[in-house]
């Protein structure tokens, strides 16, 4: 009995860190992996291996990080475009969540709206700039408008896929039972559209931020785009690529704070990692 009970102990335990040793040896891997591009890429531009003036090279790109960040001008520019892109995401989620939702509920409407949501939905954003500039001027409102329009159909497709997936058999059984449509999209409606909403909107996030840098590069007087439209425009590649070190950084935070959100929410830890086609190591 006695030993039962250890061994029921130290299941998790070795468990917890097999993972953690785990952890690690991707962590090592990573930065090794991280360190040995930078130093092939210093080396080569230091060799003249490549020209600088293209790709430029770390050594120069930290000391334009430390520029950037030794004043608090990156902060301001930072924070109009978290602002410009978390606003439109937000709006966009929300529309395209409830207009989903009410894709799936009216067959009739969907028939309608439909093929006019996806020619819609084909029309490259890009292309909109300059519609919303005209509409909304040349500050935040016109990147919000673009993020808005980039995360809307993200979403609209995603939950409108996760609303009509529902299991027929259940459905058809779910009536028979005489519930309402209130609780139909309550009980079984929302929660089977749930993985879908959250798939959506871990992809919304890297839509925003790509939504709101590139209206800032088209028109703006502030943010990271606009950074990066400055620089280019005196052919300062080092400036260029510290700010997309920025912005890539930027990116990796809103992704894990978009699957701790997920985690928490859902009440699961999901499998960000699927195995690998090869098999593990």
């Amino acid at each position: 009995m006695t030993e039962q009970i250890v061994g029921q102990r130290s299941g998790p335990e070795d468990l917890r860190l097999r993972r953690r040793r785990e952890a690690v040896r991707i962590f090592v891997l990573r930065l090794v992996f991280i360190l040995t591009v930078l130093g092939v890429w210093q080396a080569a531009a230091s060799w003249r291996w490549i020209n600088p003036f293209f790709s430029s090279s770390p050594a120069e790109i930290g000391e334009h990080l430390y520029e950037l960040f030794s004043t608090a001008e990156i902060g301001r520019h930072l924070w109009v475009t978290l602002y410009e892109a978390s606003i439109g995401f937000i709006l966009g989620s929300v529309s395209g969540i409830l207009i989903g939702l009410t894709l799936a509920r009216f067959a009739l409407l969907n028939s309608v709206l439909g093929p006019l949501i996806g020619m819609l939905n084909s029309v490259p954003r890009i292309a909109l700039v300059s519609l919303f500039v005209l509409w909304f001027g040349i500050g935040v409102s016109s990147k919000i408008a673009l993020v808005w329009s980039l995360v809307v159909f993200t979403m609209l497709v995603n939950t409108y896929g996760g609303a009509t997936n529902v299991d027929r058999d259940l459905l058809t059984m779910t009536r028979l039972l005489g519930a309402s449509q209130r609780q139909i999209m309550r009980k079984l409606i929302l929660p089977a559209s749930v993985p879908w909403i959250f798939a959506g909107l871990r992809l919304s996030v890297a839509h925003a931020l790509t939504g709101a840098i590139v209206g800032e590069m088209i028109v703006a007087q502030s943010g990271l785009g606009f950074l990066i439209s400055s620089a280019a425009a005196t052919f300062n590649t080092g400036g260029v690529m510290a700010v997309l070190v920025v912005v890539a950084i930027v990116a990796v935070f809103l992704n894990l704070a978009s699957e701790w959100l997920e985690r928490r929410l859902m009440g699961q830890r999901n499998a960000r990692q699927g195995g690998a086609w090869g098999g593990a190591a």
